[in-house]
């Protein structure tokens, strides 16, 4: 009881080379910055003791590395959702 295909598809815009291309240029900017943090506790860990206001070190860059992460999600799906509407147009 075969029914086909839910929709036909024209093309599969989710193949597109520059939305790979930009989503790995993004993994690496976030991996050198994780990895920064990384770096910073197991070189010296003392770093991440000193005093941001109330906060320390270790806590700031942990919640700016999930800030960012959500950012670079913001700034992909944008980009992408605005390319595939281009695509459209044309």
């Amino acid at each position: 009881m075969s029914h086909g295909p839910a929709a036909v598809w024209k093309e599969d815009k989710a193949l597109d080379k520059r939305k790979s291309r930009l989503g790995v240029v993004m993994f690496v900017i976030y991996t050198v910055i994780y990895a920064g943090f990384l770096i910073i506790n197991v070189w010296d860990n003392q770093i991440m003791r000193i005093s941001i206001g109330s906060l320390n070190v270790a806590i700031v860059y942990g919640f700016v590395l999930i800030v960012l992460a959500l950012v670079l999600a913001i700034i992909y799906n944008h980009i992408c959702t605005s390319a595939e509407k281009l695509t459209v147009v044309k």
